[in-house]
């Protein structure tokens, strides 16, 4: 079975994520792809046991016209129906929902989602949540789950946070991956966005983090190990 992943992101290319990090730690090989650099995504097949798919600043509601946004979506497309393991976070999550018949729409009110934000998990999310927990966020706009998806977990200022379709395509909402020392970087290369309504100040998502991150670190590093197909 291959131990090499693919990681495609929007547009910074490799990161000190958390994600990533433990994907190395359980042995993996990374293979970093930005398709807004020009970078080629690799086609389904054994060479690679999943791909990961993370956020990035890019409104989908507004890049339909983008070029490597529609090539990507084509390729998550192509990706989930090989059956392959695949994990979008927050735009990964949204363009993944978007393939599948979802719709991605800001808030109606305009409420951002900037900080730690509680889930909590419906009837389908057993294995994958237990329990209401506060995860970190950092948008604007929302997916609606695919008529063929399982929702997985629901929020109150965007409902819909987590879902799957079939049993190894995970679309999340959410920003697992993101460190305090990550998040701190994003607020100030774009603390702007903390004026927007629903945002939570600099100071709140530190002070949050001190409760807030070993969960989500752990809950994380549970998820990859079922999600892994040589794992579960």
């Amino acid at each position: 079975m291959s131990r090499k992943i693919v990681i495609v992101d929007h547009p910074v290319g490799k990161r000190d994520d958390r994600a990533s990090r433990m994907l190395e730690d359980r042995g993996y090989a990374i293979d970093w792809r930005r398709p807004a650099a020009g970078d080629a995504l690799p086609e389904p097949g054994p060479d690679y046991a999943a791909a990961l798919v993370f956020g990035g600043a890019e409104d989908l509601s507004k890049s339909q016209e983008i070029d490597y946004i529609c090539q990507e979506k084509d390729w998550i497309r192509r990706w989930v129906e090989a059956e392959q393991p695949l994990l979008g976070l927050c735009l990964g999550a949204q363009m993944l929902a978007e393939c599948f018949g979802g719709r991605v729409v800001p808030h109606p009110e305009g409420l951002h989602e900037i900080g730690y934000f509680e889930i909590a998990p419906t009837p389908a999310a057993a294995g994958f949540l237990e329990a209401p927990m506060h995860v970190f966020h950092w948008h604007k706009e929302g997916f609606d789950a695919p008529a063929a998806a399982e929702l997985l977990a629901t929020g109150e200022v965007f409902p819909h946070q987590a879902f799957r379709i079939g049993t190894r395509a995970y679309g999340l909402q959410f920003h697992p991956e993101v460190t305090p020392a990550v998040f701190q970087r994003w607020i100030r290369d774009a603390g702007h966005m903390l004026a927007e309504p629903g945002a939570h100040s600099g100071e709140r998502q530190i002070r949050d983090a001190e409760r807030f991150d070993r969960p989500l670190a752990e809950w994380l590093a549970g998820f990859l190990d079922s999600w892994l197909p040589d794992k579960a």
